[in-house]
């Protein structure tokens, strides 16, 4: 930022004072009706936003830049301004302009960054906006992170720089605290949403202080955290952030909840991306698993259904709490009507965020009535519904607030305004004072219109008027030809080109008291409007834990509306492992599919622990091994299934290696990027993990990758993990000859023609054969390029040899040929002309010279010799 001159105004003074103390954020200085922004802050906003960039006075000789936004619509500009990652401290006038001795005094009372947001505004409704920390240890990454928008504050100890990236994409951070020297992982080095903070801030002791502080206690043992150590500084680092940025204590963040990685089912990054649970590999939310079960009619529903989707459980008393509470709201559709009263309570959740923040607008006290009102339809509902039930513990919390919806319902007028700035929130009758200083406000109308008939009439002067305006108050004008008839008592106020304007005693005396009475009134209903607050202060932890029923009941009824639209069926969770699904489904596939869908089986068990599936490109494999990892993923999340019936047993992770690409960035090819991901699943597959491995071993040559893949299937079968293994090495189809728990299964396929249909259907045994040029043929491949493919298969199938097993099964002649002599391996020619017997007979035969019984008989014969 340029240097300020000793030139500058004291207005320009205090601007680069409270600049020097927020030099990375930019600067929103308020100017009257005006939020203006100076110098590089100017030029950074003018280009983010396209509005126009001019200056005020000099520094240095040169202009100094400006651009400013209109203060009633800054939050839009706030939200594209956030959604490009910056960071904007809003500065406001404190001090009373009419008592000031120079500039207004002003100081930066929030500063609004991508991971503190709490405004309506500036939030996806139904997405969390989470702010994360993070903290290396010695042997565990301490995370940390906050919802301020809800008052969710967690913490999580991983082992790993893995583990650490897993949660990392589970959380989505919209913000993300590391210490300032952290080398961080190429996927996030760049990120906008990185903060770096000074290396002296995590530090236990000072983050301890601080959450004792924010939590009001002594030390933090009744959290059950004290131990966490790495946890701790994060969360501290993040509690003090968080607090500076709001200029608040934070009262709605009121506990530290500490989560435990082993209560959940485990996903890594990779496998939650391929997965497609909330974002698909485009990076939008269309055509994912949430897509489909988000039916939720409340925003903090829909928040806390993605939750589920995403932290599955081990936990099975939960889970089963949780179906159980689906079965009870199936029961005569009982969710249908809680589904119509939820419809009116809105977004509670971060409602109170605001309240607690004192940020909360008239219109989200009226939501709030709204909720309130909705809260003895619900617990009636809910008492109908049977007692000693899964839903037993959301009672409680679903009750009525008779006396605080009722002062709700008296204080807020039925559409109030958007802020409380010009008043009009306070209904009429609510307060007396307010009524009384109103009243002799509005009555003002009635006396300027008696005075105005008295006073022409006293003065004989027909075109005399009463007025009023912002700027010089209460006057009475006439025109310029009838000025002079007016009486000695009129003073001049104003004279203006075509009338004069006076005033006289008694109208002075009524200005005094109605002008006051307006500036009492606005005074006195914002001081209403803070006791409202306050008062729903008291009160905040009890709406807090009825916001968070509401959104379970929510979610609820949308897991009992998914199954009973879309015919899915309670599963049973057995103790034993494994994966026994009767016509199971894709979730996602079915629904955006025009044709439909092939339900299939899967059976998996300590003794059928390893499928694998052969078949044809296109045939459904993919399809097949993802609706078998997202079946066994809802039935952790407590949902019912797409299936006709589905047994799970208990999982500790789902590991996927589906699909890859180039990690230019990292300097990591496709292959390169399989095989971490191979490594990975490796090294941490147990025998209740649930595996899905879609052709290993396809980006390098033909045998280093069979003998990868092969290598890789035997480990995990040693291993016991559930797994299903696609691939198209038929070699790989002699593997249950040689191991235990090894099972051949296939998609089918059949010939028409030259081209192919795809039968979706898994049936037991291999594939005969992969395809692979009819479905070339389907994605276009020119006709030449095809004919002379067949060719070249033709020559490489002559050249296979019927015996010689190896680990790897059958082995090709030309890599058999190449053994011995020199010693080493020479790659054969596989492109080189070789005609099959029947083109040779056929290239060798008078066709004209033929009988029609020569060329069937002849016909005959080739179709024996292919």
């Amino acid at each position: 930022m340029s240097q300020a001159s000793p030139a500058h105004t004291p207005m320009m003074a205090q601007y680069l004072k409270i600049k020097r103390e927020h030099p990375e954020v930019l600067l929103f200085y308020r100017m009257g009706d005006f939020y203006e922004l100076f110098f590089d802050d100017a030029k950074r906003a003018a280009a983010l936003l396209d509005i126009t960039l001019t200056s005020r006075g000099q520094s240095g000789g040169a202009p100094i830049p400006m651009a400013g936004v209109p203060y009633h619509s800054a939050e839009g500009y706030l939200a594209r301004l956030v959604a490009t990652g910056e960071s904007v401290a809003i500065c406001e006038q404190i001090g009373d302009p009419a008592t000031s001795k120079g500039p207004v005094e002003r100081q930066v009372v929030r500063i609004v960054t991508p991971g503190t947001l709490h405004d309506e505004a500036l939030l996806d409704a139904r997405r969390d906006n989470v702010l994360v920390a993070l903290a290396p240890g010695k042997e565990q990454w301490g995370i940390a992170w906050l919802e301020l928008s809800s008052g969710r504050f967690n913490v999580l100890e991983v082992p790993g720089e893995a583990e650490m990236l897993a949660e990392l994409t589970r959380l989505a951070p919209a913000e993300l605290l590391v210490p300032e020297s952290m080398a961080l992982p190429d996927a996030w080095a760049h990120q906008r949403s990185v903060r770096r903070q000074g290396e002296w801030l995590f530090d236990l002791e000072s983050a301890t202080r601080s959450l004792c502080d924010q939590f009001e206690v002594q030390d933090l043992r009744g959290f059950g955290c004290a131990h966490l150590t790495s946890a701790l500084i994060a969360a501290g680092v993040l509690i003090d952030y968080a607090r500076d940025t709001q200029r608040s204590r934070l009262p709605h963040v009121t506990t530290l909840s500490v989560e435990n990685r082993d209560d959940a089912v485990v996903i890594d990054a990779a496998s939650r991306r391929n997965l497609e649970i909330d974002t698909n590999l485009g990076g939008s939310g269309d055509n994912t698993l949430a897509s489909v079960l988000d039916t939720c009619t409340t925003a903090m529903g829909s928040r806390l259904l993605k939750r589920w989707l995403n932290r599955p459980l081990r936990q099975r008393e939960i889970v089963k709490g949780r179906q159980a509470g689906v079965a009870l709201l199936l029961v005569e559709m009982a969710y249908l009507g809680l589904r119509d009263t939820l419809n009116a309570v809105g977004d509670v959740e971060r409602i109170l965020a605001r309240v607690a923040l004192y940020s909360a607008r008239p219109r989200d006290l009226a939501r709030l009535r709204d909720a309130l009102a909705a809260l003895p339809d619900l617990e009636a509902q809910l008492s109908a519904i049977e007692t000693g039930s899964a839903l037993d513990h959301l009672r409680p919390h679903v009750r009525p607030y008779a006396e605080l919806a009722d002062t709700l319902r008296r204080a807020i007028v039925d559409n109030p305004p958007v802020v409380i700035r010009d008043g009009g929130v306070i209904a009429e009758g609510f307060d007396s004072e307010l009524d009384e200083h109103r009243g002799m406000a509005e009555n003002a109308g009635d006396y300027l219109v008696q005075l105005e008939l008295r006073e022409r009439e006293r003065t004989g002067l027909a075109n005399l008027k009463v007025g009023y305006n912002r700027v010089h108050g209460y006057f009475i004008e006439l025109p310029r030809a009838q000025a002079q008839q007016a009486p000695a008592d009129y003073i001049r106020r104003q004279t203006l080109k075509n009338a004069e304007r006076f005033i006289i005693p008694e109208l002075k005396e009524f200005e005094d008291k109605a002008l006051s009475a307006k500036s009492r009134a606005l005074s006195r209903e914002k001081w209403l409007y803070e006791r409202l607050l306050g008062e729903l202060n008291g009160v905040l932890n009890e709406l807090q834990a009825t916001s968070r029923a509401l959104a379970e009941l929510d979610v609820l009824s949308a897991f009992a509306e998914r199954a009973e639209a879309l015919d899915w069926v309670r599963p049973t969770l057995n103790e034993a492992t494994g994966i026994q699904v009767s016509g199971g489904r894709h979730p996602v596939v079915e629904q955006v599919s025009d044709k439909p869908f092939v339900p299939n089986d899967v059976a998996l068990d300590h003794n059928r622990h390893m499928l694998i599936i052969t078949g044809p490109n296109m045939g459904g494999k993919s399809t097949y091994m993802r609706q078998t990892a997202l079946i066994a993923l809802l039935a952790h999340c407590g949902s019912f299934v797409p299936a006709d019936a589905a047994e799970i047993g208990p999982l500790d992770r789902i590991f996927t290696r589906i699909g890859s690409s180039d990690d230019l960035a990292g300097g990591r090819s496709t292959f390169m990027v399989e095989m971490t991901e191979t490594a990975n699943i490796l090294h941490n597959a147990t025998a209740q993990s649930l595996v899905l491995m879609d052709e290993i071993g396809r980006g390098t040559s033909t045998f280093d990758g069979l003998s990868l893949a092969w290598a890789s299937a035997e480990h995990l079968a040693q291993t016991q993990a559930l797994t299903l293994f696609a691939t198209h090495y038929f070699e790989m189809t002699a593997l249950p000859e040689q191991t235990s728990g090894v099972v051949n299964v296939h998609l089918t396929a059949t010939e028409h023609g030259d081209g192919i249909v795809f039968m979706h259907r898994i049936e037991e045994g291999p594939a005969s054969q992969s395809y692979g040029l009819q479905v070339a043929q389907l994605a276009g491949v020119p006709g030449p390029v095809i004919r002379r493919a067949r060719e070249t298969l033709m020559a490489l199938e002559q050249r296979d040899i019927d015996g010689a097993q190896t680990p790897l099964g059958r082995q090709h002649r030309s890599e058999q040929d190449s053994l011995g002599g020199s010693g080493g391996f020479q790659q054969a020619d596989l492109f080189a002309s070789a005609p099959h017997p029947v083109v040779e007979a056929l290239s060798q035969t008078d066709i004209d010279a033929l009988s029609p019984r020569e060329a069937l008989m002849l016909l005959y014969q080739w179709r024996e010799q292919l």
